[in-house]
């Protein structure tokens, strides 16, 4: 029963991802939407963008190991960055008319800064992607225990390949409105369900409060401030500048659609985080032995905790609502983060360094580099031990380094300059690279030593882009125009 409707479940995800290709015409309705979405369209893509396999499977297992002092990250930091994009950013995106975030760095700084940064944010993407993958590996190896873990990953992959590869946004937007629907209700049912089984949810919050899992911050120790902060600001702020939220910012049909959708998403992602979480630690009130998880060598292990429980402890019509929450969950992120790498790599790398070449090119080379991208992170999921959250923290953290300060300052300080962005970039990479291969002690009490590297590389970024701004300027660069930039891929009134 429980394998029969995971398949259908399945089979009927690729099938609106396909219906989603029939109103996919030029790469604009690719990358998004065509400028189109209603508002439940579009808080429906943020929300689902946020809540993957890293909420349901790996932050829920990291609060009942370890408690709420070791997700500053996800949900706190997430959800804060989503509420930034909507107060800050969701105005500019949207009135720029562009259709990738790489746009802005090339009409505010040039083809150079265009370039660097797009590689940036597409790479950061590798570790995002990697774990929905695993992810859709670990459910369904747990599913079906005789397929390996790689084999389940490389399964997962194909699918979600084949639906984004043909629908683009449309079927990243299509699908995300009917996962989120799924992932509400089936995550609210199994929690009351569980909660139920563990004594009442006034016991599991009161034994989460006795074994001080609900202790916010961290005790005294340097090290492990450190590294709550470090978290907490790679995912609020190098999460801004990403892909996946500035496509479904823009993607809405007005301005106000895609504040009100981003800032909405986002709070309400914030709340819905903890659901899992409650569910998490009410399996381990409920089956105390599923802690022999968090003492496995392979990190992964610990993301099995509650879909183990869940087939092993509850009746057919939970484990149908939950497996159908968690790959609704899986399958939209997953989706969007195959999308997001692949329009910037070929808008903004691939177009400045070729000639000019017409929009169905373009469209070919999107679902070419979109394989490519799929083959990339698979390969990479199937040959990692990191646990979900451990390997979307990694890829936050190259944007935080790299993209985060050119794109703020170049919105609120007039003065900042090509040179400074320039700048910014060559002091911060080495900051970061060298802090992290060389002195980096996440078990030291000395705070230069614990301290995060990417926190050493968004300071040098600072540093780089106010001294680069200042200094007479050896860098020219003429700031760009939106229609130019239309004409470059042969689309006509700055889309």
């Amino acid at each position: 029963m429980l394998i029969a409707c995971v398949l259908i479940y399945m089979a009927a995800t690729v099938a609106v991802g396909l219906y989603a290709s029939s109103r996919v015409k030029d790469s604009k309705d690719f990358m998004v939407a065509g400028r189109s979405l209603p508002l439940y369209m579009n808080f429906a893509c943020v929300f689902a963008t946020w809540f993957g396999a890293e909420t349901v499977l790996s932050v829920s297992a990291r609060f009942a190991h370890h408690g709420m002092g070791f997700v500053s990250g996800d949900p706190f930091g997430a959800s804060l960055c989503l509420v930034l994009v909507a107060l800050f950013f969701a105005r500019t995106f949207y009135r720029m008319e562009l259709l990738t975030i790489g746009d802005y760095y090339h009409l505010r700084y040039g083809k150079t800064v265009e370039i660097i940064t797009s590689l940036a944010i597409a790479s950061s993407y590798l570790g995002w992607t990697s774990a929905q993958l695993s992810a859709l590996g670990l459910v369904t190896n747990v599913l079906f225990p005789g397929i390996t873990l790689n084999q389940s990953i490389m399964i997962g992959a194909v699918i979600v390949t084949i639906y984004t590869m043909f629908g683009g946004m449309w079927s990243v937007a299509l699908t995300d409105v009917i996962q989120t629907a799924a992932i509400v209700f089936g995550l609210i049912f199994v929690a009351f369900f569980l909660g139920g089984h563990a004594g009442g949810y006034e016991n599991v919050i009161k034994h989460a409060y006795d074994a001080g899992k609900l202790d916010l911050f961290p005790h005294v120790k340097v090290a492990a401030w450190m590294a709550f902060i470090g978290e907490f600001l790679t995912m609020a702020l190098g999460s801004i500048p990403q892909q996946d939220v500035f496509q479904r910012v823009t993607s809405a049909k007005n301005e106000r659609t895609a504040t009100i959708g981003t800032l909405g998403g986002g709070l309400f992602y914030f709340a819905f985080a903890f659901v899992p979480m409650f569910i998490a630690y009410a399996a381990m009130v409920i089956d105390p032995a599923a802690a022999s998880h968090f003492q496995s060598e392979d990190s992964r292990e610990v993301q099995k905790v509650l879909p183990t429980l869940v087939l092993n402890k509850t009746p057919i019509w939970c484990q149908v609502l939950f497996f159908g929450a968690v790959l609704s969950a899986i399958l939209s992120t997953a989706s969007g983060t195959l999308l997001a790498p692949s329009s910037i790599l070929v808008e903004n790398v691939l177009q400045p360094l070729t000639k000019h070449f017409d929009d169905k090119r373009m469209l070919r080379l999107l679902r070419g580099i979109l394989v490519i991208v799929a083959v990339v992170s698979t390969t990479i999921s199937c040959n990692s031990n990191a646990t979900m959250y451990e390997m979307v923290e990694a890829g936050y953290s190259v944007t935080l380094v790299v993209a985060f300060v050119p794109l703020v300052f170049g919105i609120y300080w007039s003065r900042a300059k090509t040179q400074g962005a320039v700048f910014s970039i060559l002091f911060a990479l080495p900051a970061w690279l060298v802090t992290k291969y060389t002195i980096h002690d996440d078990t030291s009490e000395v705070i230069w030593q614990c301290m995060p590297p990417q926190l050493y590389g968004l300071a040098a970024s600072l540093v780089g882009m106010i001294m680069g701004s200042l200094m007479p300027n050896w860098i020219q660069h003429r700031q760009g125009d939106p229609a130019a930039l239309a004409a470059r891929r042969s689309v006509s009134g700055g889309h």
